[in-house]
């Protein structure tokens, strides 16, 4: 996929970079591999969309495009490393939900804010809230519910750690529902989803890619999506917020790139277009949205406009919880 000068001028006309400059980044980048570190472990939902946004960005811009797993720290040593890089446009960043939770439970070296610059946000999608049948007999989210206040504490909720965007997202709906659970986490989603099935915890909140494979088998039922609306994937599953006093409960599952301060607004630009340009090809379309994932795409600044609201969010939520970072 290869980006005209006419339309890379377009895409960053808004940005007010003198023409001389434009011509040289788009002349000059990129000329050698680019790196997107991933501040999660491989094999995960995080580390496949890192790699199909390298994988695009790699076609779209004919360079080689690598992705540098640095898992830790519940992501921040990746992001850590990333935002430290020299801001040239060669080292990019993976983040997700976690990043906008990060803040308010970490002592960070980094600002989420004024140390990076947003790229473009790559999927956007919804967790599913599953339970193991043979563990808990509720037909809907509005029985899990019900049990959880009758019985404080005794429900299990697993996660993909402590203070991950899968535990935030839990808590979350549990706070708004009134419902006291027990949290039980793990170092990743996998491990979480293996003691879902197995019958070590009650339920799950987590993506749709992990866990529907597990629902259509049998072995979970599906409650409840996230987001606002139902998934067109999976249009029986009910969203959180048609049960009872959830109406306001809505959590997106998204990734996206960004970049350390100070990259030329051109070279983010180029990016940005690339990208752009590869999300919207109908083969990728077809690949994620079974999935429940959909490509994102949009400018840097819509990307940026979705982090920093989250930010204070999120906040809210683990003040709310009383929260805590391992």
């Amino acid at each position: 996929m290869t980006i005209s000068r006419r339309s890379f001028s377009a895409a960053i006309a808004s940005l007010g970079v003198p023409l001389p400059f434009v011509a040289r980044a788009q002349d000059n980048y990129p000329n050698k591999p680019i790196r997107i570190v991933c501040p999660f472990a491989p094999g995960g939902g995080s580390d496949f969309i890192a790699r199909v946004g390298a994988d695009l960005l790699g076609k779209g811009l004919g360079q080689s495009v690598v992705v540098d797993n640095r898992p830790g720290a519940g992501g921040t040593l990746g992001t850590d490393i990333a935002l430290h890089s020299p801001a040239d446009g060669y080292t990019l960043l993976l983040v997700a939900g976690s990043y906008t939770v990060n803040p308010s439970l970490y002592k960070l070296k980094f600002d989420p804010v004024a140390d990076m610059m947003p790229v473009i946000q790559l999927s956007k999608g919804a967790y599913v809230v599953c339970i193991n049948p043979a563990k808990v007999q509720a037909k809907n989210l509005d029985e899990l519910l019900d049990f959880g206040r009758k019985n404080p504490g005794k429900l299990t909720f697993a996660s993909a750690g402590n203070g991950s965007h899968l535990h935030i997202s839990t808590e979350y709906m549990f706070g708004m529902a009134k419902v006291k659970a027990t949290h039980v986490p793990y170092k990743g989603t996998g491990p979480a989803v293996t003691d879902l099935v197995a019958g070590n915890v009650d339920m799950l909140v987590a993506g749709t890619e992990a866990l529907m494979p597990h629902v259509k088998s049998g072995r979970l039922r599906a409650l409840a999506v996230t987001t606002a609306k139902r998934q067109s994937a999976y249009p029986d599953i009910p969203s959180v917020a048609e049960s009872n006093g959830l109406k306001d409960y809505d959590v997106v599952a998204w990734h996206g790139l960004i970049a350390p301060k100070g990259v030329p607004p051109a070279v983010i630009a180029k990016i940005n277009a690339a990208l752009n340009n590869g999300l919207k090809a109908p083969e990728l379309v077809a690949k994620l949205e079974p999935t429940g994932v959909s490509p994102a795409g949009g400018t840097p600044d819509e990307f940026g406009k979705l982090i920093q609201a989250e930010i204070p969010r999120y906040a809210k939520v683990v003040k709310d919880n009383n929260i805590k970072a391992d």
